[in-house]
């Protein structure tokens, strides 16, 4: 099964168990009854016509995922697009953003984009603080952005480890609390960031990235007890190893080290 379909399975969970407060990446989760939610059974799917079936999250509901412009967070988007109402791509320049913004569209459903480089704080925190102008909510987030700059850690350089850093979990900070006080007001979020399974065992050669992955599981599991008594779940995806282009870059031996391991 692709982490795309995982993502899917994922998220259908977590919505249809949404009349609870609940954060499965908690290892003792508690769960409390949601009394603002008036009808459980809302599982709805769209019209039969369609290729495959999606989980419907809502009318008028809006996602946005961060690093839309390529690999996993490209799909994600575009699978979005079949369940909500409007999908915002962040991505690293307009051209990306353009780019896939069109592809949604060409299947007749909803979406807009916004340039951004998400490990700069002043530059992103502008393009949220405009989206969140034009849109009155933002009920799902995708934290998918994310980049390696691999090397051994004594040859390592600072700006090797900085970017990594600012770009994979700095970037959550920046983007997630503004938003995520837009759904505590509107009552209602779900935050999805996307880790690593290397951020749970670790990687020759990619401590930067390793690092910043094991910190978004922190801090997920974090806002997931802050967040959950607002109606709002916070939870993480660790994928394995997923063909990309941001995969594509890395190199043949850190490659073989890593995933032979995880067989």
């Amino acid at each position: 099964m692709s982490v795309l379909h995982r993502f899917y399975l994922f998220f259908l969970f977590t919505k249809f168990f949404h009349c609870y407060k609940i954060s499965y990446v908690l290892k003792n989760a508690k769960l409390a009854p949601n009394h603002a939610i008036k009808n459980i059974n809302s599982l709805n799917l769209l019209s039969e016509n369609k290729k495959e079936n999606y989980y419907y999250c809502g009318e008028n509901k809006v996602a946005l995922v961060t690093g839309a412009g390529r690999g996993i967070g490209r799909e994600i988007a575009k699978m979005l697009a079949k369940s909500v109402s409007h999908v915002i791509c962040i991505s690293r320049t307009q051209k990306s953003c353009d780019s896939v913004v069109d592809e949604i569209k060409s299947f007749g459903y909803e979406s807009s984009g916004y340039a951004g480089d998400v490990s700069k704080k002043e530059e992103i925190s502008e393009v949220i603080n405009k989206i969140l102008t034009e849109h009155k909510n933002v009920d799902i987030l995708v934290n998918n952005a994310g980049i390696t700059r691999d090397n051994l850690f004594l040859r390592m350089k600072n700006d090797e480890w900085e970017d990594v850093l600012r770009t994979n979990l700095n970037s959550l900070f920046y983007i997630t609390q503004p938003i995520s006080k837009r759904m505590i007001n509107n009552r209602y979020g779900r935050i999805i960031n996307i880790s690593s399974i290397v951020g749970l065992t670790g990687n020759v050669g990619q401590a930067n990235y390793s690092s910043s992955k094991a910190g978004v599981i922190g801090f997920t599991k974090s806002l997931a007890k802050e967040l959950a008594s607002r109606n709002i779940t916070v939870n993480a995806i660790a994928p394995g190893f997923i063909s990309s282009d941001m995969t594509d870059k890395i190199s043949e031996q850190i490659k073989v080290t890593k995933y032979s391991k995880n067989k």
